[in-house]
């Protein structure tokens, strides 16, 4: 495996669609977000894990970027990043969300379906170089597969999960490993320590604006 996702980079964008609900919708939130925020504003952007480039895609061609910068630590990853926005004016960089080095550079900050993967100290860095790498007035933005607060909330979306998957085309066995990652590849919080662990970093302001099965969206301003 070239990367801590369920799939390799080479298939991962033909997958992923078939264990996230939504999964294009959320990048469509996340762009009428920064849209609503910023208005017709030029500004900067950093996508933190940015997988084969999603995002960095969407932006390129829904945004007014002056500067576009996306980092992953998997170089199979930025491979496929690279060749999704051939001829677009972008910036790779290799290195997770913790090891960031970039300080009041950026307008907006996107970490989608990333910081999952780590232990709740390093999940405090990651974000902590998120906001660092913000200008003031800037926004973070950051989905992740979410814990519920109970055993039988927790019982019930996996189950909803596998549904999904078999629904779209995956195997049992298939759908059963996807959902037997949780929280022995993927660490999920609840949304009180998401909207916690935003406040103690230091963003002035922290919101929750997506939710839909293991996924949560929240937004922070700087």
């Amino acid at each position: 495996m070239d990367n801590k996702s369920a799939f390799c980079a080479e298939i991962y964008d033909n997958k992923i669609r078939k264990v996230i609900p939504f999964y294009d919708e959320i990048y469509d939130q996340i762009t009428d977000l920064i849209r609503t925020y910023f208005g017709d504003r030029s500004i900067s952007l950093l996508d933190t894990g940015c997988g084969t480039g999603r995002m960095g895609l969407q932006a390129s061609e829904t945004l007014n970027l002056l500067e576009l910068v996306l980092c992953d630590p998997s170089e199979k990853m930025l491979e496929g990043a690279r060749e999704k926005l051939a001829g677009k004016n972008a910036e790779f960089c290799m290195c997770g969300s913790e090891e960031l080095n970039f300080e009041n550079r950026f307008d907006v900050v996107t970490a989608i379906q990333c910081h999952h993967y780590f232990d709740r100290s390093q999940r405090e860095t990651a974000v902590k170089k998120c906001f660092r790498a913000l200008k003031p007035g800037g926004m973070f933005i950051c989905f992740e597969n979410t814990a519920p607060f109970t055993e039988t909330g927790r019982d019930l979306v996996l189950k909803r999960i596998e549904n999904f998957g078999l629904n779209a085309g995956r195997t049992p066995e298939e759908a059963a490993h996807h959902t037997g990652r949780y929280n022995t590849e993927y660490f999920p919080v609840t949304v009180s320590d998401h909207l916690e662990l935003l406040r103690k970093t230091g963003f002035a302001v922290s919101e929750i604006f997506w939710l839909s099965y293991l996924q949560s969206g929240y937004y922070a301003v700087k």
